[in-house]
């Protein structure tokens, strides 16, 4: 799985742009994680990239929808059994997969605090994510109104199960994001 195969099946099955800014942003996290466990950049990265793809189609979560049937669609693409766990793992709630390797546990750590962070810069006057600082990302968290959908909760288990510091992981997140900031939209208003 190359890069320009995930993000063809991304714009095949994705035509929301948030939510495809999701999946770079996820990609960026996935791809800044790599070294750190000895993981491959490019696998990792697809992994971030093509986690939500089947999100836009096929959102029933409840029944037969995303990641099952995503992973579905990466199997008769002929993609790697390696891959579409990972995907799986990032909704254990649904698919019964949890999260056991590193990249899994990356992917699930990630996934929802990239939005987060994404939306701290969101609410800035510059919109721009480089700008963004620990001392603002700490006040947001603990305001239960701001990115309510963002389950904290379930960050702060991600990232015990990494064995990393919580203000460790998110800043390495907010170092990936800002060096994607104009990719993901959040490079400040022109």
């Amino acid at each position: 799985m190359n890069r320009e195969d995930a993000w063809n099946i991304v714009t095949e099955f994705t035509e929301s742009e948030t939510l495809r800014r999701h999946m770079l942003a996820v990609e960026a996290a996935m791809r800044h994680y790599a070294p750190k466990y000895n993981g491959d950049p490019d696998i990792w990265g697809a992994v971030g990239l093509l986690h939500d793809f089947d999100y836009e189609k096929y959102p029933d979560v409840a029944t037969d929808g995303h990641p099952v049937v995503g992973s579905r669609i990466l199997e008769e693409r002929g993609v790697d059994e390696t891959i579409r766990r990972a995907i799986l793992s990032h909704a254990p709630e649904i698919t019964g997969v949890h999260p056991e390797s590193d990249m899994e546990k990356v992917l699930f750590a990630v996934d929802e605090l990239t939005g987060f962070l994404i939306a701290v810069a969101l609410v800035r006057p510059s919109k721009d994510i480089r700008e963004v600082k620990w001392k603002s990302i700490k006040k947001k968290w603990k305001s239960v109104a701001f990115a309510a959908g963002v389950d904290r909760e379930e960050i702060e288990h991600a990232v015990e199960a990494l064995g990393v510091d919580l203000q460790e992981h998110v800043m390495f997140v907010l170092e990936a994001l800002q060096n994607e900031a104009e990719a993901l939209g959040v490079a400040g208003e022109a």
